[in-house]
């Protein structure tokens, strides 16, 4: 048999205030409220814990400044007259934006492969904030590492060839490679949108290969028939590579026609990455996992 509950005290032992409430327990250790600097320190974590990145981030830095070299040293400073200084880094960035494309897709459905998205999104329920953080850690990793490998090989460029027969450069070329690298990581946070909304690594690459090296081809398909040129112009005058060029210093197409403004390029690219980032937020924090 137990005896009367002390006075003070509730019969599970908790202690109760003056008017004989119980009082609420208070953890010794700080619990401070949830925000996005705590999503943007975890994806931060998962993004450099995991070997993927190393591979993707590495094999675009050897390839955008390897290549890059290696047409450095078979130039002479007369070949600069008509490109910029930082074109040679284009040639690696060609093919080093497919892993810029890839580590953005595997970015999230590397989460969905294994499982830990449902720990992610049960320690923060907030979805949108954990997609914001994504997309901020990876745009932010993805365009420093571009940048930094694109300006290296655009120095070495430049010390080796920078002579009177180079002739005059300005300092519009190295804005118009940043707007370039701009244009990559947007290829990226791209592929980070469709990996979202596709939830497969091998689908979303796809589908990011498809975006980049479909459009030559069908513009030129398309250019065959008299009825479909002027459709077929415009695609092929308006896809990926051909931006990505033009950014670079190569503002010419074939026979010397004009090719459209730096500012449409961004105008597309900004259009559709903005509704397939918007698309995902819309369906990542209305489906389950």
């Amino acid at each position: 048999m137990t005896g009367p509950t002390p006075t003070g005290a509730t019969p599970s032992g908790a202690t109760t205030t003056a008017e004989g409430q119980p009082q609420g327990y208070s953890s010794p250790l700080p619990t401070p409220r949830p925000h996005l600097g705590h999503a943007l320190a975890s994806e931060w974590t998962k993004l450099i814990s995991v070997r993927s990145t190393l591979w993707t981030l590495g094999s675009l830095v050897l390839t955008v400044v390897g290549i890059g070299l290696l047409f450095v040293v078979q130039t002479n400073s007369g070949d600069y007259v008509e490109i910029s200084f930082t074109t040679p880094a284009l040639f690696g960035l060609l093919v080093g934006q497919i892993a810029v494309m890839v580590l953005g897709v595997l970015t999230i459905t590397s989460e969905h492969a294994s499982g830990l998205v449902r720990t992610t999104f049960t320690a923060s329920p907030e979805r949108h904030r954990v997609l914001t953080a994504k997309y901020l850690v990876f745009s932010i990793t993805a365009f420093v590492t571009i940048a930094m490998s694109v300006f290296l090989v655009g120095m070495a460029a430049a010390l080796v060839h920078n002579g009177a027969a180079a002739g005059v450069h300005s300092l519009s070329e190295w804005f118009g490679a940043l707007v370039g690298c701009l244009y990559v990581t947007l290829l990226g946070v791209l592929g980070l949108a469709v990996g979202a909304l596709v939830r497969h690594s091998a689908g979303a690459i796809a589908v990011m290969l498809g975006v980049v090296t479909l459009p030559p081809v069908i513009g030129g398909m398309l250019s065959i028939w008299e009825a479909s040129a002027p459709i077929g112009k415009v695609i092929i005058e308006r896809n990926a590579p051909v931006a990505l060029m033009q950014l670079f210093g190569m503002e010419e197409g074939a026979g010397g026609a004009p090719m459209p403004s730096n500012l449409s390029h961004m105008a597309i690219i900004l259009l559709v990455t903005g509704g397939a980032v918007a698309a995902s937020y819309a369906t990542v924090t209305r489906r389950d996992v």
